[in-house]
């Protein structure tokens, strides 16, 4: 099993992502992917939120080994060919190391405050399927063509390709059973959800049987998790991240219990085991939950639990 970080760039600074993602990288996480918001999810929508691309961008330069993406773009806050080119540009700059995670978007007031388009969910779900088209021919194309509903591509060149072949990695975010999963299992590389043992089982198997209605091998896609963090022999410290992805998140109570990845060393390990199990091949750490140092959590993370689950 691989591990990664799932930075939040709200309420941060450069200083700040830069050096927790150094850290990741010297301590031995495989990945790092950063969440695309340009507003907190509030009334108020006021206080600091980094942007996702030029932030990835400047990652890519600085740390030299992981892998690094996004958890996951929002598709419609940028013209799919328009991303391509971004999306290889990091690419090219990281040598070969972009995790391109995509999903329908959801937040609505970013859309309201910026005069985006929200659409409905149906819409949203049809863009992003149109755009996973547009992302791939432009980038194994010399020149893309493409007759969409919403995109279209009229001999458009795509120069420089992007270093990893056939395409960078791409990762589709979201657990809809209907469409989500099923855009999951036609185009994806890697799809991710949040959840624990009981839900990802569950959706591994509606993965894979969209994966066999399409004529796809299930194994061609990595399934990865998010899972709030946290090692204690005190069942209250775990309380307090189960009540605080509740508030956060809109849990409710099952899927709360089922998605913190809490408790003892060899309680978590245990946890790991079983989403090992059910397919989970990643598990990403989200930072929105970590204390206001996260380090001291995350490297007794990678010496007391990870090493039995890379064995």
């Amino acid at each position: 099993m691989k591990f990664a970080l799932f930075v939040g760039l709200g309420g941060t600074t450069w200083d700040g992502v830069s050096s927790l993602t150094r850290h990741a990288e010297a301590t031995g996480w495989d990945a790092a992917c950063l969440t695309d918001h340009f507003m907190p999810n509030t009334p108020e929508a006021a206080g600091d939120n980094l942007e996702c691309l030029g932030t990835l961008a400047a990652l890519a330069a600085v740390v030299p080994r992981i892998r690094l993406g996004s958890i996951v773009l929002g598709n419609t806050y940028r013209h799919p060919a328009v991303l391509a080119k971004t999306l290889t540009t990091i690419d090219v700059i990281s040598g070969g190391r972009l995790v391109a995670g995509l999903g329908g978007a959801w937040q609505q007031n970013e859309h309201q405050k910026y005069g985006i388009p929200f659409y409905t969910v149906g819409e949203r779900l049809a863009r992003l399927d149109e755009a996973c088209q547009v992302l791939k021919a432009l980038w194994t194309q010399d020149r893309a063509n493409f007759k969409g509903r919403f995109y279209q591509l009229d001999d458009a060149p795509a120069s420089p390709k992007p270093v990893q072949k056939p395409h960078p990695e791409l990762l589709i975010g979201g657990g809809g059973e209907k469409v989500t999963m099923k855009i999951a299992a036609k185009y994806a590389d890697h799809w991710n959800t949040w959840g624990g043992p009981r839900i990802l089982r569950h959706k591994s198997a509606i993965l894979d049987q969209h994966c066999a209605a399409v004529g796809r091998d299930p194994k061609q896609v990595l399934r990865s998790a998010v899972m709030p963090l946290v090692i204690s022999d005190d069942r209250a410290d775990v309380e307090k991240v189960r009540q605080a992805s509740m508030r956060r998140m809109g849990f409710d109570e099952a899927r709360a219990q089922d998605t913190i990845l809490g408790g003892s060393v060899a309680q978590v390990q245990d946890t790991l085991g079983a989403m090992r199990e059910a397919g989970v091949g990643q598990l990403f750490v989200p930072t929105m939950f970590f204390p206001k140092d996260p380090r001291p959590l995350l490297d007794r993370f990678m010496s007391d639990v990870a090493p039995a689950l890379r064995r």
